[in-house]
């Protein structure tokens, strides 16, 4: 027995977030993602194992989420820009507005249910997923970015639902840019960028939302980041993801998405269970 968990099951736990490192790697080469939607499920079903208080649950596995994903989307970004494949402008207009929405998100950690945070992830991954499942190339608002205040509204909103879901926003930014008419590589490659501030601001936010419910929280934890999780999942995905960009020029795109699709309805239908189940 470790902290009260069977060792055949922590071995099983172990195995599961290794893959989870090796997947969050290889989608944010692909995709431009941090790999967030990914983590938060899995981590869900460790702290479950491990008895954290449902409580708190759901804000742990997010917090960890994002300070997981810090260095994956910073290789992935520098990655891409190496490239010129980033808009630099687009960074510029979502960068302060992204970091205001990660704010309301980190102040809303501390203070709302968890349940808040599972119907947030299961309406983003829903959106995200009925995207990649049915979304089509040619389907555009404009073939222009729009204005600076309207841009300033979509970073808000990036950061926002990001910070609520554990992600690094590049699903939902990508989705943006390409509605605009902005090529699928360019939208991908900006996406990276702008994850990079929104993650360093949502690790921070949640490490100190989390400090007043320390009691209720698994050893090693700084407020809503658990230390355990982001050692044993960050340098892995870290490593796979510079694989995950090359393999994007080799594997069917469309097939990728439609399998990403299907693990966040999967995973949107488990927090819907959740849900039902402690309410």
């Amino acid at each position: 027995m470790v902290f009260g968990v069977p060792a055949g099951e922590l071995l099983w736990l172990a195995m599961a977030i290794l893959i989870a490192g090796v997947i969050t790697g290889l989608l944010a080469g692909l995709f431009g993602i941090g790999g967030g939607a990914i983590i938060v499920p899995v981590l869900f079903e460790v702290f479950r194992l491990l008895e954290v208080p449902d409580q708190v649950r759901m804000q742990l596995c997010i917090g960890t989420s994002l300070a997981i994903i810090i260095p994956t989307t910073v290789r992935s970004y520098l990655a891409h820009r190496a490239k010129g494949l980033v808009i630099p402008e687009v960074i510029r207009d979502w960068a302060l507005p992204a970091m205001l929405g990660v704010a309301v998100g980190s102040v809303t950690a501390a203070f709302a249910s968890s349940g808040a945070f599972k119907i947030a992830f299961v309406f983003i991954a829903t959106l995200i997923a009925t995207k990649l499942l049915i979304g089509n190339p040619r389907w555009v608002i404009a073939d222009e970015l729009p204005r600076r205040g309207l841009m300033n509204v979509y970073g808000f909103f990036v950061g926002l639902a990001s910070s609520l879901m554990g992600v690094s926003g590049g699903s939902l930014a990508t989705m943006v840019l390409t509605l605009y008419g902005k090529p699928i590589h360019n939208a991908v490659a900006t996406s990276a960028g702008v994850g990079v501030p929104i993650t360093i601001a949502g690790t921070i936010g949640y490490a100190v939302a989390g400090l007043r419910y320390e009691a209720l929280l698994p050893p090693l934890s700084l407020g809503f980041v658990s230390l355990i999780g982001v050692i044993m999942i960050a340098p892995v995905s870290s490593f796979i993801a510079p694989f995950g960009a090359r393999l994007a020029h080799i594997l069917p795109r469309r097939g990728l998405e439609a399998g990403f699709g299907i693990f966040l309805l999967l995973a949107a239908a488990r927090f819907l269970v959740s849900l039902l189940t402690h309410h």
